[in-house]
């Protein structure tokens, strides 16, 4: 006898945000290499859809707040060793290891973006993270002391650029490493706990016993 009956976990808000993340990140990872407008654009999708998940996390449905599946490094360890002898609990939402893969992703694309707003403040002058424009002055400093000025001021840009460049490289790679891992949680996950985890992200039910 089948005792299986289907739940409502993932509110339509959050299956728009997981797969427009999931498009955005992508535009914006195989246009790094160009500097055009899709890049700029999908770095700021990235962040809004960030910005969005959070404030969800705290007002939205059960399932989506993150006070349902933050846990604590106990419980987490207790499912890790759990699920490898094959008893692990069963959770409607995120289960513990899923819920800390969430936080690390959103964390780690909030390096991303921010590191990428530097460096687009740098390199363009462009962004929130831009510095103002410089005032004008009815009296003229002079020439000497405003090349000294530009000197130190575009060696120091240099070295910004620099750090903020290699922050954003790095944070990105960390990035596909997540996701690598995500990917291979979503599979290990259906099958211990018999799920169908991609094809509950697009209708927002499971089947659960």
């Amino acid at each position: 006898m089948n005792n299986q009956h289907t739940v409502a976990v993932w509110d339509i808000f959050i299956r728009i945000f997981h797969w427009s993340l999931v498009i955005a990140f992508t535009v914006a990872y195989f246009t790094s290499e160009e500097e055009n407008a899709w890049h700029v654009y999908a770095g700021y999708t990235v962040l809004g859809l960030i910005i969005f998940r959070i404030l969800w996390g705290i007002i939205g449905s059960h399932h989506a707040r993150f006070s349902d599946f933050v846990r604590s490094p106990g419980t987490v360890y207790r499912y890790i060793r759990e699920l490898r002898a094959g008893s692990a609990k069963h959770y409607v939402g995120h289960n513990p290891l899923g819920g800390w893969m969430v936080m690390a992703l959103l964390s780690t694309l909030l390096v991303v973006t921010v590191s990428g707003l530097k460096v687009y403040a740098i390199e363009e002058g462009r962004g929130p993270l831009a510095a103002n424009p410089p005032t004008l002055s009815l009296i003229s400093a002079a020439h000497a002391d405003e090349d000294d000025e530009d000197d130190g001021k575009a060696e120091t840009e240099s070295q910004d650029e620099e750090f903020w460049e290699e922050i954003h490289e790095g944070a990105t790679n960390f990035m596909l490493v997540l996701i690598a891992l995500h990917v291979v949680g979503v599979f290990v996950s259906g099958r211990a706990h018999n799920e169908h985890l991609i094809k509950a992200m697009l209708t927002g039910k499971k089947s659960i016993k």
